[in-house]
């Protein structure tokens, strides 16, 4: 068995995993929206309490379209949650509203990982736009040094990706024990933020699998090449 034949039977189940996940945050989300909190408080009441008891009153919270499009901004100091989330006052709205803010903290405490992803956000965004074009113009026209400074470009986005998995596992802790201890949720409907959140955080550890083992691929190749 060749070494590329032997990591196509390892990217193809990851990849499978992958779509699997997607599948799993959806419906995982969805599950949960049906059931409001007992505290009955909203995605946004959850989300400006916990910025304003940590400090972080002048950042701003706004709607955006779509489902699963929450995000915070560190540039302008902005937490978008999709309209379900902003109104909704369910398991998954406010477990993923708190999930958003625990990034605003982890901004405001320079959380080392996240501060390294931020730096790095520039070269990564240039890289991820380049890589695939240079690996392919490098195997089309046989040119060694294309196809090295590819690999070298998807490498940066791998450990980009590689980053994000304990920025966004610790964003999930710390709004889990805010909603707990400020009594956004009760201790029975904790199993269900942590249901919300770890399915999100599957889709992470998936697409970072997928990518470590494609480059993984092309480092064998490249080194195996004629």
């Amino acid at each position: 068995m060749s070494f590329n034949t032997f990591m196509y039977i390892l990217i193809i189940p990851a990849f499978i995993l992958t779509i699997w996940a997607q599948f799993r945050v959806k419906g995982t989300y969805n599950k949960w929206r049906e059931i409001p909190v007992n505290s009955g408080i909203t995605g946004y009441q959850a989300a400006r309490h916990m910025l304003d008891t940590n400090g972080l009153q002048d950042v701003q919270i706004v709607t955006v379209p779509g489902t699963l499009s929450d995000h915070y901004n560190p540039v302008n100091r902005t937490v978008a949650l999709s309209e379900d989330v902003y109104y909704g006052n369910s398991i998954s709205s406010v477990s993923v509203a708190c999930h958003e803010i625990g990034h605003a903290i982890q901004h405001k405490e320079a959380y080392p990982m996240l501060s390294l992803r931020h730096k790095i956000f520039p070269v990564v965004n240039f890289a991820s736009g380049i890589a695939p074009f240079l690996i392919l113009a490098g195997f089309l026209f046989s040119a060694t040094g294309l196809i090295g400074v590819g690999i070298l470009f998807f490498a940066v986005t791998v450990v980009f990706q590689l980053i994000t998995l304990p920025v966004e596992f610790n964003a999930s802790n710390r709004a889990r024990e805010i909603m707990v201890s400020e009594g956004f949720i009760t201790n029975e409907e904790e199993r269900g933020v942590g249901k919300v959140l770890n399915a999100a955080a599957l889709t992470y550890v998936a697409a970072a699998l997928v990518s470590l083992l494609e480059l993984i691929r092309l480092i064998g190749i490249f080194n195996n090449r004629d």
